[in-house]
């Protein structure tokens, strides 16, 4: 049965309205900038190995340039979907060029004399693989040269396997550059991805809009990029040449590179790029067309908003006074010297406008949440279309400063320990009765007071899941604050909530923990992603200790189980079994222990030692959901 949601309110049409008078509409320079220097736009649809259509840029044909907000997107945010619908194939300057939107980020390449720098690989190899097929169409048959990443995100590797085949990096002939040591990326591009991969996927489906239908009442793209698109081949190459000291220089293709180290900014480890010889700069993710993270909502490391002024500003004082592009890894260029000062000055003010009015308020006394009340930009800075809220929003980043610099608790002594939210909502229930809440859920949402209404309604359907006239009258209230939403991911998150309140989970349709990325873990990051299977109490007494012998690479580890803990180290110590074959192999023995026998008896690992130590240990690993309940307890 297909889903149909409601339509805006009057009230929801009325505050969308009259939105415009907040903003600078008649600036239109984004709408040509974005067209400039087309090239080609996308030849075909994006289909999978095995056929299946994956993208078509056609089907978001309704987000037309001429065509008005409709009543259930609010303006800002149909205008930035306006420009971020537009792909293909763009010269950026003279040598540098993007592909752009068949893919939530661009893929960036850099012509040389000798050979192609690709600067960020996309989320997917077929998005980069149909990205690299036009570059070589329209632009340069060149070798690749080198692979750059610029930070540990999985938009800006997952590609990689379209651009450079894994012999090439392994041989040496293209060397892949990133910020930080390779086992410090390696642990952050792995790690904050898979390891806590299900629980970020799955919060990543209702921030991005991935279950929602491409129309207006639904998806209108992602803000920084057309969407985050499913069913698509996620891979990763492990870095082979860290950048770990600003001004570090490269020769690749021809050409200068110099590097401005930025780590603890929007990734754990970030780097801008400056290449003299095109007056060419990107800042990555840390200057974009929109306000960015702080603490994302699909779940990441808190960010520290400081460290994204500090770095822009030293990017300003190196070269601030040549700089004649900035292109990112999201949306489109910036030209001309003075506009591109202008607009990294200005995000530069914004992060440090947020980061310090948020712990002005926090030494005054205020929470959180009463201090992202509070604060707005001033207007020189908020009515730049760049500086609003397409990612991250000020109101969400306002609570994520507290969070990195005074840690999870708001300070009221209420919130340090109160009943989990599903016994929290039966006794407020029991208290006033679910007719009485249920009323008040009506006369707000009648009301147009649509916060109030989904949050005294959270609690009637915490307490009776099963009420289905609480659910969807939460669900209505959830809709019209999608609609009047700015920021895409409080749209999609609050869109998505009302779709599985009216028709239950909807299957996950993204996971980053793909089999390329769990074989491309180092060794030491396979056993945390193990440890986070662990049972913890089923293993308290547990007493196991199994080697694996990594015949690929002929190195051995030893995980032990003891007081509910694994761990694991170099060598062989003591063990009462001894698992060997080739990492591919022994990822399935330690994540699946119950596959032993079957890859026992296709010749892929061998046993030594007591062979029902596998069974023991496949009594204590979890699996984990991917359709987890989010709205429902």
């Amino acid at each position: 049965m297909t889903y149909t949601p409601k339509s805006a309110t009057p009230a929801t049409a009325e505050a969308n309205r009259d939105a415009p008078a907040r903003y600078d509409v008649d600036d239109r320079q984004d709408f040509a900038d974005s067209d400039r220097g087309l090239i080609a736009p996308f030849p075909d649809k994006l289909y999978s190995a095995d056929g299946r259509e994956i993208f078509d840029a056609a089907r978001f044909d309704y987000i037309g340039e001429d065509v008005p907000a409709p009543d259930t997107v609010h303006p800002s945010l149909w205008r930035q979907s306006q420009i971020i619908r537009k792909g293909g194939l763009y010269k950026v300057t003279d040598g540098v060029y993007q592909v752009r939107n068949n893919d939530i980020a661009n893929l960036t390449v850099v012509e040389g004399e000798t050979g192609l720098v690709v600067v960020d690989c996309m989320a997917s190899v077929e998005a980069a693989t149909q990205g690299m097929t036009m570059i070589r169409e329209h632009v340069s048959d060149k070798p690749v040269a080198a692979v750059i990443y610029t930070h540990t995100h999985i938009d800006h590797y997952g590609g990689v396997k379209g651009i450079v085949s894994a012999d090439d990096v392994a041989s040496g002939k293209v060397p892949i550059i990133a910020p930080g040591t390779i086992a410090s990326f390696d642990k952050h591009a792995i790690g904050e991805n898979v390891i806590a991969g299900n629980a970020m996927t799955r919060r990543a489906s209702y921030a991005f809009g991935s279950l929602l239908d491409l129309d207006a009442t639904g998806h209108v793209t992602c803000g920084i990029g057309i969407a985050s698109v499913p069913g698509v081949t996620i891979s990763y190459l492990s870095p082979t040449d860290p950048i770990t000291e600003t001004g570090t220089r490269r020769d690749l293709g021809g050409l200068e590179f110099e590097f401005l180290y930025a780590p603890d900014t929007e990734a754990p480890e970030e780097m801008h790029i400056w290449i003299p010889q095109l007056g060419a700069l990107t800042c990555a993710e840390n200057a974009n067309h929109s306000l960015h993270n702080i603490q994302t909502l699909r779940g990441a490391r808190t960010r520290d908003a400081r460290n994204f002024a500090r770095y822009l500003d030293e990017t300003l004082e190196r070269w601030g006074d040549d700089v004649q592009v900035h292109y990112g890894p999201h949306t489109w260029p910036v030209w001309g010297n003075a506009t591109v000062t202008a607009f990294l000055e200005s995000q530069r003010d914004t992060y440090k406008y947020l980061h310090d009015q948020a712990l002005r308020l926090a030494n005054k006394g205020y929470t959180p949440l009463e201090a992202a009340e509070e604060i707005e930009l001033p207007e020189e800075l908020g009515r730049k279309w760049f500086n609003r809220g397409y990612h991250g929003t000020l109101h969400h980043d306002v609570r994520a400063v507290f969070t990195k610099e005074l840690g999870m608790w708001d300070g009221d002594p209420v919130s340090l320990h109160p009943h989990p939210p599903a016994e929290a909502a039966r006794r407020f229930v029991d208290l006033i009765g679910a007719d009485k809440v249920l009323a008040e859920g009506r006369r707000a949402f009648q009301a147009a007071d649509y916060r109030w209404a989904a949050q005294i309604l959270h609690a009637l359907v915490f307490a009776e899941p099963e009420n289905q006239a609480a659910r969807h009258l939460q669900a209505d209230a959830y809709e019209q604050m999608g609609y009047q939403a700015e920021g895409p991911q409080w749209r999609g998150v609050f869109l998505t909530a009302a779709r599985e309140l009216r028709e239950g989970v909807q299957p996950a349709s993204f996971a980053s923990a793909s089999p390329d990325t769990i074989l491309a873990m180092p060794i030491g990051i396979l056993f945390d992603f193990a440890a986070v299977h662990l049972i913890g109490d089923k293993a308290a007494t547990a007493d196991l200790r199994i080697a694996f012998h990594f015949t690929d690479s002929d190195e051995t580890w030893t995980m032990w189980i003891r007081r509910g803990v694994l761990n694991a180290r170099r060598g062989s110590l003591a063990p009462q079994l001894t698992v060997s074959g080739p990492k591919s192999a022994l990822v399935g023995t330690l994540l699946q222990p119950g596959s032993a026998d079957q890859l026992v008896a296709a010749g892929e690992i061998e046993l030594d030692g007591d062979g029902e130590t596998l069974s023991a240990l496949a009594g204590l690993l979890d699996d984990f959901d991917p359709d987890f309940n989010i709205v429902i307890p």
